[in-house]
């Protein structure tokens, strides 16, 4: 089970992640995604929420990035998560304008 929230900014991606606990995902099943990668992180910090790293990308993903643009680095990490190539293409593009991606994901 999978929902996506795009948003402007952090206040209202604080707003996304409390209605995703509230409806009973966990801190650990909630990504945040923004194109800037500092931005990524420090948001991912603050709002504590997951890193999309080796579980959901798997190792040679992971290192592929290494290599990649940001572009498509972000797509790779939005496809990971569960969402189709047409989606992580079309969130991506979300990202290019600023906006930052919430991800919430639970397994089965």
């Amino acid at each position: 089970m999978k929902n996506v929230r795009v948003v402007e900014n952090g206040v209202q991606a604080k707003e996304v992640i409390e209605q995703f606990l509230n409806r009973g995902y966990k801190r650990d099943e909630v990504y945040l995604l923004a194109h800037d990668k500092n931005r990524s992180k420090d948001l991912t910090e603050a709002l504590e929420t997951n890193d999309v790293g080796v579980s959901e990308q798997g190792v040679f993903d992971l290192m592929a990035n290494i290599f990649r643009s940001r572009g498509d680095e972000l797509r790779s990490k939005i496809h990971s998560l569960g969402l189709s190539d047409t989606e992580a293409q079309q969130y991506e593009r979300e990202l290019d304008q600023g906006r930052v991606l919430v991800i919430a994901t639970k397994a089965g």
